[in-house]
């Protein structure tokens, strides 16, 4: 579809339910993202959003909003039908997630293309994500006796961890999480000390999030996974200021790119004794 033909269209934003998923999977595919329906399906039950539709009924824009209680919200999956852009449709749709925050602190991770919309905005930049994925290693490193699968009772600790880490209540997320996949837990004189999570996403499966008072527990946490994992297609967000990268790349999992986090406004990082090791994922944080 030419531009001179879209500017000719209407656009409305409605709000994103089931009936969507499957033009924002095209969407997604277009931008040759690996979400597959269940991802789509996992974000919007813990979002909010809009899809904005052509007079044919089709979905040429989306954007997920997040929300994490009062205290903070993602916004993600903002996508524009290549046909749309230079429209002011992204600012439209963007104007529609933050009227969906509310008063919420909000971060995101831009692309490149995206990053100057968002700048007007009042976005400001507050680091690197960096993308690592590929066919996993056999990490090297020996299972400790102090981690060991998550049970139904370590939930309220993993939530109350990444709640320190993250600056903002996810306990939904978390739980969804589990539902899809599963934790392991560092367990320090009988309590939850830190954790990470598995589950499959798009052309395999994700590491993340990651939470733990240092670097080399986190590795600890992770490598059991990434053994399990081996020979198979894994991918693990994390920022630049972990210092994990480097041994994400010495286990076959290169560095393919990443994005910009930033939020609106900037709100300075309380000291806690655990950090965020590895995202969820790119789109919640």
């Amino acid at each position: 579809m030419s531009t001179q033909s879209v500017e000719r269209m209407t656009v409305e934003l409605q709000t994103f339910g089931p009936e969507h998923r499957d033009g924002a999977l095209h969407l997604s595919r277009q931008e040759q993202w690996p979400h597959r329906p269940e991802d789509w399906t996992m974000a919007l039950s813990v979002s909010r959003g809009l899809a904005a539709v052509d007079e044919r009924s089709r979905v040429v824009g989306t954007v997920l909003m997040t929300p994490y209680g009062d205290g903070a919200a993602t916004i993600n999956m903002v996508i524009v039908d290549p046909a749309w852009r230079g429209q002011g449709l992204g600012r439209r749709l963007m104007d529609g997630a933050m009227a969906l925050a509310g008063d919420r602190p909000l971060r995101l991770v831009a692309t490149r293309d995206g990053l100057p919309l968002y700048e007007r905005l009042g976005f400001r930049e507050t680091g690197r994500v960096l993308q690592h994925q590929g066919e996993c290693r056999p990490v090297t490193l020996p299972t400790p006796a102090d981690v060991a699968p998550a049970t139904a009772e370590d939930m309220a600790a993993i939530a109350g961890l990444d709640r320190l880490a993250f600056g903002a209540e996810r306990g939904e997320l978390i739980d969804r999480i589990a539902t899809a996949g599963r934790f392991l837990v560092l367990r320090t004189a009988g309590a939850v000390t830190g954790f990470a999570a598995l589950r499959d996403f798009g052309r395999g499966w994700v590491i993340g999030p990651v939470v733990a008072p240092d670097l080399d527990t986190a590795k600890r946490l992770m490598a059991p996974f990434m053994t399990e994992c081996a020979g198979r297609f894994l991918r693990v967000d994390t920022t630049a200021t972990t210092g994990l990268a480097p041994w994400l790349t010495e286990n076959g999992l290169a560095h393919v790119g990443g994005g910009v986090a930033m939020q609106r406004p900037v709100l300075a990082a309380q000291a806690a004794p655990v950090s965020t090791f590895a995202l969820a994922s790119q789109a919640f944080g």
